[in-house]
């Protein structure tokens, strides 16, 4: 049995930035996994997400970035492309840490996941408000699909339940 970690990364009060979470809750009401599977919903994690990586086969993350494509393109960067990327010093709760906590995975465990797939949905905007843009809430399905895709690659059984239209708690939120 692979251990698999799907795990939704962003603030759900700053626009764009939820769609990992708003993507991870959509995969929790529409679809069963087989043991082994974890989703979770990590927020603005920090060096801490060394504490959920390490020891699993693969990984798969869905967070907004920022790399200069229109809003809602969704863009796979695997783990060689993550190595790449420079670590950076942290500045504010959406600098990365996959690229650190991958790397101290394998200084103090000796193991970071072989497959990781890191989805990334350009976003549209960060202001405070706890909807997404209609682009970025048009991305959400493809992305749904793109997971879905990267189990079967896996090898991992997903179950889909029937279709129902599923709202995240916080995407209805108004204004006070």
């Amino acid at each position: 049995m692979k251990r698999v970690l799907i795990a939704g990364i962003g603030n759900v009060l700053l626009g764009d930035d939820g769609v990992g979470p708003y993507v991870l809750h959509q995969l929790e009401n529409s679809c069963s996994f087989e043991a082994g599977v974890t989703l979770e919903d990590l927020g603005t994690p920090a060096l801490d997400f060394i504490d959920h990586i390490a020891g699993l086969d693969a990984l798969i993350v869905i967070d907004s970035v920022d790399n200069g494509k229109p809003p809602a393109t969704i863009t796979f960067y695997r783990k060689n492309d993550l190595a790449r990327c420079p670590s950076t010093i942290r500045m504010d709760t959406h600098s990365p840490a996959i690229t650190s906590s991958l790397a101290a995975a394998e200084i103090f465990y000796g193991a970071s996941p072989a497959d990781i797939l890191l989805i990334g949905i350009s976003a549209e905007n960060y202001e405070a408000g706890c909807a997404l843009s209609d682009s970025v809430k048009a991305a959400v399905e493809p992305a749904v699909q793109a997971v879905l895709r990267e189990l079967e690659r896996l090898g991992v059984t997903v179950q889909r339940k029937s279709k129902t239209e599923v709202h995240a708690w916080w995407s209805e939120a108004q204004p006070a």
